[in-house]
């Protein structure tokens, strides 16, 4: 079993259910008491937050970057970012490490494709919404078209995500907001919805929506096992 390294952190809430997935899936696969081999580098959201707003890219990338030298350091086989918008820093990771860095659109893309759709809402921060670090991907190496919501809308789903599910707070006003914001995208063509945040999942669950979900979170960590599983499925 290769060991899963995870840089989480942003925020811890979704980190630990990254941490809750993927020894659920592993135990799932392998049964017993049979959990996943994995370390994990915990950075302060506050800082990196700040960050975000005050543009700081480059540092970010740098902090990312080193991250996930610490985790290849630490004897991780491979590196999985815990958040949806740090993937911006992509290049910046990849180019630090030697070994592989599980893109978090790549299995979520798949699941998309297997399900027979191609047009679909992507909800999640401002930075990724808006920005086509992640759009663009999905649109160009996996053949979706992804559209996102109004501006207002976005700018609810973000503040959301930012001033109630990374402190933990679920609430039902909250997510009735999101229904209304999915509900218009069904109205408007798409097919299905991406939760591309790694906090969504707490708040907007499968039965919550009008429109089929695609967790990132939860696809994320599920490929992450595969992974971690490759060398002895494949043997």
């Amino acid at each position: 079993m290769k060991t899963i390294g995870l840089i989480g952190g942003m925020s811890w809430e979704s980190s630990a259910e990254y941490y809750r997935l993927i020894n659920e899936e592993m135990k799932l696969r392998l049964g017993g008491h049979r959990n996943a081999r994995s370390i994990m580098t915990t950075l302060c959201f506050e800082e990196v937050r700040v960050m975000q707003y005050e543009g700081r890219w480059d540092a970010l990338g740098e902090l990312m970057a080193q991250a996930a030298r610490q985790l290849e350091a630490g004897g991780a086989d491979f590196v999985v970012l815990c958040t949806n918008t740090m993937h911006k820093l992509t290049v910046a990771i990849e180019a630090a490490i030697g070994v592989p860095f599980l893109h978090i659109a790549d299995p979520t893309a798949q699941a998309i494709r297997q399900a027979g759709l191609t047009r679909v809402c992507l909800l999640g921060t401002r930075f990724t919404m808006e920005q086509d670090f992640l759009r663009e991907r999905l649109e160009r190496m996996h053949g979706l078209e992804v559209v996102i919501p109004d501006a207002a809308d976005r700018g609810v789903v973000h503040d959301i995500i930012y001033d109630e599910l990374c402190h933990g707070i679920v609430g039902d006003e909250s997510r009735a907001s999101y229904q209304r914001i999915i509900e218009r995208a069904r109205a408007a063509g798409a097919q299905a919805v991406i939760l591309g945040c790694t906090e969504i999942s707490l708040l907007i669950k499968p039965t919550d929506s009008v429109l089929p979900v695609f967790d990132t979170t939860e696809l994320h960590a599920r490929a992450a096992v595969s992974m971690a599983l490759s060398d002895m499925e494949n043997g």
